[in-house]
């Protein structure tokens, strides 16, 4: 008898320690009357760095859809708590603070970040310990291949860079040129995609040059693509760059269109460029002040009397990428990451902003894309392309 309630003592205390891990790493808190006290939900963002209006925007309209929901009533009658961290913009921090989030915070779900180069960081330590990740904005189609508890509420690169293919062709461009962020994972998979579709849409790629972030004289390159004699340049890299290599461009006579993709949407482009992008094109997400939908135009408002300032596609995806996370906690069967995934893989026409999102096999949002043209230091909406045009 005494061995038997040894042996069961022993069992007793593992599995209380066992629990009171598994319940902490849920992000479970025990205590009060109702037992439960809160949702722990971990945001990690590009506060600071040289992508720093990314991570601001995709984090505020993250906070204002969970501050939203805590004022609804929260989650199963609990509010969610969002316990953010800044990456500075760099791959290693964000896999160092997305290790804080779940081992520390012990947070029940992630959501990050905009830029697939920290994604793909952070997106392995997430599927090593089976939380639930949702990128508002990462578009390189790798990100979600991490594994199945990566998602994400944007659409993927190989999906925007052929709707540029498709819009250079139909702009008439024969000839385009690239000019790729040698170092970047987004600029480098969107490079390759968009050459592809381009050729096969009968187009010719004149050549093709490199620059690294942080570079601020393109001259050397610029004047080697001005060589090549294209009807476009395409530069599908970070508004960090952009805007200088815009003004740079235009100072040695290089006087065609510029096509960009979503890693062009800051307010800080055309604060760097100037006049220099007039007439020039990118693509970005189903996302405009010119697009006359009441939600759309509500988020506007609401965003704008909490932060002082017009949101732009990053805010939206964040405020998309929330809403999502509260839709699936509502839906999962219980507040365990196993449950929550299940939730989130079978998300179907969730009416958000930035389009209806249905979470497809791969874990990926299957959505249009807008033209934007910048007329002047403006931005307007110019086109839309939808993924079964895109197909055809």
């Amino acid at each position: 008898m005494k061995g038997t309630y040894m042996l069961a003592t022993g069992i007793l205390a593992v599995s209380l320690v066992l629990c009171g891990y598994g319940c902490r790493s849920h992000g479970v808190k025990i205590g009060g009357p109702g037992g439960l006290q809160e949702i722990p939900v971990g945001d990690f963002s590009s506060l600071t760095g040289d992508t720093a209006t990314f991570g601001t925007s995709t984090h505020n309209g993250l906070a204002l859809a969970i501050e939203q929901a805590n004022a609804a009533g929260g989650v199963k009658n609990l509010p969610i708590k969002l316990y953010t961290e800044d990456d500075q913009s760099m791959p290693d921090v964000a896999r160092t603070v997305v290790t804080k989030l779940i081992t520390e915070d012990h947070v029940i779900a992630v959501v990050g970040e905009v830029a697939s180069t920290r994604s793909l960081a952070a997106a392995p330590i997430c599927q090593q310990y089976k939380i639930p990740m949702i990128t508002p904005a990462s578009t390189n189609p790798a990100v979600t291949q991490k594994g199945d508890y990566i998602f994400r509420t944007c659409f993927t690169d190989d999906f925007q860079a052929a709707v540029m293919a498709h819009f250079a062709h139909d702009q008439g461009y024969k000839r385009v040129a690239v000019f790729k962020d040698i170092r970047n994972d987004y600029s480098i998979g969107i490079a390759k995609i968009f050459e592809a579709e381009f050729t096969k849409l009968g187009g010719t790629i004149t050549g093709e040059q490199t620059y690294q972030e942080g570079d601020t004289d393109f001259k050397a390159q610029l004047n080697t693509l001005k060589g090549q004699n294209p009807d476009a340049v395409l530069i599908p890299g970070y508004y960090s760059e952009v805007g200088t290599i815009a003004r740079q461009a235009r100072e040695i006579g290089l006087n065609v269109p510029l096509l960009g993709c979503d890693g062009w949407d800051s307010p800080k482009l055309i604060q760097a460029a100037g006049n220099a992008l007039n007439g020039c094109y990118f693509s970005d997400h189903y996302f405009s002040k010119d697009i006359k939908d009441p939600a759309m135009q509500k988020f506007f408002a609401d965003y704008k009397a909490k932060y002082g300032y017009t949101p732009d596609a990053l805010a939206a995806l964040g405020f998309d990428a929330g809403n999502l996370l509260v839709d699936a906690l509502k839906r999962a069967k219980s507040l365990t990451p196993s449950d929550l995934r299940d939730a989130l893989a079978t998300t179907k026409d969730f009416p958000g902003i930035t389009g209806k999102i249905t979470i497809d096999a791969n874990r990926n949002a299957r959505k249009a894309a807008i033209i934007m043209k910048i007329v002047g230091e403006k931005k307007v909406l110019y086109k839309v392309y939808t993924p079964e045009e895109i197909d055809q």
